[in-house]
């Protein structure tokens, strides 16, 4: 267990090192790592981690936001990686303010593509890039994102749901 948990400062170490300035923040929970990356840095340290002899996260487990109202900036986004060959983990968390955009990782991993989409249809957050950044489970004329902490518990009266709150 101490030789893992030295492997993991070890990485850890690396990628401060090629991404310092970048890098707001590195959490390890119970073995888990977040790191916590500014929005421009996002697609680079990606790359890298897919790149990079020592990481190779040649998988993305998921793409997933959540609404942190009323913090500013207010949602982030988390990308869920995993290494096959090496058997590793690691979260990529940017934040993400609203009416701004996430970078799209659909160029690393296609994986991504359906993540991304479900990010956009339950919280409205557009992903730059992406190759059809259209809502994946509710239909096109579909108002608002059920997601978002000030989306109305009943949702909204509409043709398709007629107990929903009116809209201000």
């Amino acid at each position: 267990m101490i030789r893992a948990e030295r492997k993991q400062q070890d990485l850890l170490a690396k990628l401060r090192d090629s991404f310092s300035g970048f890098i707001l923040d590195v959490v390890v929970f119970k073995g888990d790592v977040t790191v916590i990356v500014e929005k421009k840095a996002v697609l680079s340290l990606c790359e890298y981690l897919r790149d990079d002899p020592d990481f190779r996260m040649d998988f993305i487990v998921d793409v997933l936001a959540v609404d942190h109202m009323p913090r500013s900036p207010r949602f982030d986004v988390i990308y869920s990686l995993y290494s096959i060959p090496k058997k590793h983990r690691i979260r990529v968390k940017t934040r993400v303010a609203e009416g701004e955009s996430a970078p799209s990782a659909t160029a690393i991993w296609p994986g991504a593509d359906w993540p991304e989409r479900e990010a956009y249809d339950m919280f409205g957050i557009v992903f730059d890039g992406h190759p059809d950044m259209s809502r994946i489970y509710l239909p096109d004329d579909w108002e608002g994102f059920p997601l978002r902490k000030d989306y109305p518990l009943r949702g909204y009266k509409d043709r398709y749901n007629p107990y929903g709150e009116e809209k201000e």
